[in-house]
């Protein structure tokens, strides 16, 4: 790999504290993990050798950027270092945005932002979004839509970012027409990641992979032309005595089994026997429905897959990015970034932060190029490590705790489980 001597995105968490308590936030989960903090000037001053070379810096993490009082003066200073085409964002709930900070903003120099709206009607709001409501979100995008209109920022782009589930899948669509029609030029889905175990059925996507999905459905459709259901095999399986149709059943399987070995992909027939297509269907259609409601009202919409891809991409290390949390320590990725826990395919699984150094310590310069950091990332980008959502015995003790050490192909990346690659979850970027 060609190593870039600095990042090229940066992911500066200027807070972990918010002023809403979203149910499908990994600050619910119940078990605590996130300590509260807010980064100081002198911390985001460490990280000032590194603005000259960003394309991006993203202003968010955990927590709420607009609660820390330091976030107009970090997006000036950072401005005034970085270069001329390259743009400083954040995501925010919304709700402590009013005209003079819309105004305070785009002084400064703001280039995006990004809502997080799951939905258009009041009550849903405030039972998606605790301590939230829809006027705060109506009343922040008029506030920054004034301040745009008066000269100040003229390229300020307004995006929202839409967590799917299956509470409110339905209502996609408006939400995409309402954010057209009030100003945004974006609009970000990106599917739930469960950080508890209750929230695992609100999950949208398939957990089978495309691969598998796709040699599933081609062996469905050949057994259809003979009349047969292969969704009756597991039914067939137990009966001593067999009809003529269900004895081809069982060969249609045996022969779909050894199709997948043979392409070299894992297939987890209980779970491809269970796949609920009536609501993947439906998935589909309100995926449609958003895709022609962004189109006629001008806005970029950024889908997510409806089942795990098998090529893996992580658009982080590919992109050059290092996450920087409050307190100054540099990470990989998203998924490494914090301590929790969280359900992928359903199945528990424990993450602990991956530091490569904290930029107190050592210039941020030293930390991107030292060994363990340029390892990781090299070990990344040959993509050699498992993957967890193609094998038959996920989530395996290599991956699942929360002390990895390596993973089954004895590699040195905790990336096997990450879903962030596969092109489920989606975010500002």
């Amino acid at each position: 790999m060609a190593a870039n001597i600095y990042p090229t995105r940066l992911f500066v968490e200027l807070t972990t504290r918010c002023n809403l308590k979203c149910g499908m936030c990994v600050k619910q989960n119940g078990i605590g993990g996130i300590p509260e903090g807010s980064m100081t000037p002198e911390t985001f001053e460490a990280l000032a050798p590194a603005f000259p070379h960003l394309d991006a810096l993203v202003l968010n993490g955990i927590g709420e950027s607009l609660l820390n009082p330091h976030l107009e003066t970090f997006i000036r200073k950072a401005k005034a270092l970085m270069p001329e085409k390259a743009w400083v964002g954040f995501q925010s709930n919304g709700m402590a945005l009013n005209d003079q900070r819309a105004v305070s903003l785009l002084d400064a120099g703001l280039d995006r932002i990004c809502l997080s709206i799951d939905t258009v009607s009041d009550d849903s709001f405030r039972t998606i979004r605790s301590g939230g409501q829809m006027s705060g979100i109506v009343a922040a995008v008029s506030s920054l839509n004034k301040a745009r209109a008066r000269g100040r920022g003229r390229d300020l782009s307004i995006g929202i970012e839409f967590v799917l589930m299956r509470s409110n899948l339905a209502e996609l669509p408006e939400v995409v027409r309402w954010a057209g029609r009030n100003g945004a030029s974006f609009a970000i889905v990106t599917h739930l990641l469960p950080y508890h175990k209750d929230l695992v059925a609100q999950t949208v996507y398939d957990t089978n992979t495309a691969n598998a999905i796709a040699l599933f459905e081609h062996w469905k459709a050949v057994a259809l032309q003979e009349g047969l259901d292969l969704r009756q095999y597991t039914d067939t399986l137990t009966k001593v005595a067999r009809t003529p149709e269900e004895e081809r059943i069982v060969y249609f399987v045996a022969q779909m089994r050894s199709d997948a070995e043979t392409q070299g992909i894992t297939l987890h027939l209980d779970r491809l026997l269970r796949r609920d297509e009536e609501w993947l269907a439906t998935a589909e259609r309100v995926f449609d429905e958003a895709r022609l409601a962004a189109e006629e009202a001008g806005v970029e919409l950024t889908l997510p897959g409806m089942a795990p891809r098998n090529t893996r991409k992580c658009e982080f290390v590919e992109g050059n990015s290092a996450f920087v949390s409050w307190d100054g320590d540099i990470h990989p990725c998203y998924f490494l970034w914090h301590r929790y826990a969280c359900y992928v395919g359903g199945l528990a699984k424990k993450v602990k932060p991956w530091v490569f150094g904290n930029v107190h310590d050592r210039d941020i310069h030293a930390i991107w190029n030292d060994a363990a950091s340029c390892s990781f990332r090299n070990n990344v980008l040959d993509y050699k490590f498992p993957f967890c959502f193609d094998c038959g015995f996920a989530l395996c003790d290599y991956v699942s705790e929360e002390e990895f050490e390596q993973d089954c192909y004895l590699e040195s990346v905790p990336c096997g489980a990450c879903l962030w690659c596969t092109g489920l979850f989606h975010c500002l970027q």
